[in-house]
């Protein structure tokens, strides 16, 4: 069936994107306004966008057409920011930093967090979060009147001490994070624990042999 986009309401293009692109990782973001008020909010349209330089990306709305979330507006103001990654064991105080509180409100002090210092930036991160990264602001690029995104620069990670496998080759044990993702419509999430390997094909190795065909077993 064909969704011409161009011909249906925003929030509809809204549902069948949640829907479809499955599992999204989920940012939490821990912000610090011009006053020093923090905000913590996660998002799940969020992923990395480059290497060199290392870039991250967040998509962001609006509480009511006219109103940028707090993280929108704190980030446009001092131009710094934490991602801090949701692990399964985080889950519940992530899901109390998403209710929409009034402006203001403090979203690590009411899911009770604790929070550790940064080195490059002034917002603190994440406690139980088993990878922080600390973000300069790169850019915002205005998608429309009520979405931005965020483009940040990772000036440097944490990675808890437990969950690296060799430090020298930051070689990370990413398994054993237990990441949630987003999934499709009102409260649905994945745990990251199911796994399978796929190795590359090297060029060496195609064309494939005569008479076998992808998809068919050897």
């Amino acid at each position: 069936m064909l969704f011409d986009f161009a011909r249906m309401s925003a929030r509809d293009c809204y549902k069948l994107l949640i829907a479809t692109i499955t599992p999204r990782p989920i940012a939490w973001v821990v912000s610090r306004n011009s006053k020093g008020q923090l905000n913590a909010a996660p998002f799940s349209f969020f992923n990395a966008f480059s290497g060199d330089p290392p870039v991250v990306g967040i998509g962001i709305g609006s509480h009511e057409p006219g109103r940028p979330k707090d993280t929108r507006r704190n980030i446009s103001e001092t131009r710094e920011f934490v991602v801090n990654l949701v692990s399964e064991a985080a889950a519940m105080a992530m899901n109390i930093t998403a209710i929409d509180f009034e402006p203001g409100v403090n979203e690590l002090a009411q899911a009770q967090l604790e929070t550790l210092p940064s080195i490059h930036v002034k917002p603190p991160r994440i406690a139980v979060s088993p990878v922080s990264m600390e973000c300069a602001l790169l850019q915002i690029v205005e998608l429309g009147p009520e979405n931005a995104l965020v483009l940040g620069r990772v000036l440097a990670m944490h990675v808890r001490d437990n969950l690296i496998l060799d430090p020298a080759r930051h070689l990370i044990d990413t398994p054993n994070l237990k990441l949630i993702g987003r999934m499709h419509g009102t409260g649905w999430y994945a745990r990251t624990s199911d796994l399978f390997q796929m190795d590359r094909i090297p060029r060496a190795d195609w064309p494939l042999r005569e008479g076998i065909t992808a998809g068919s077993e050897t």
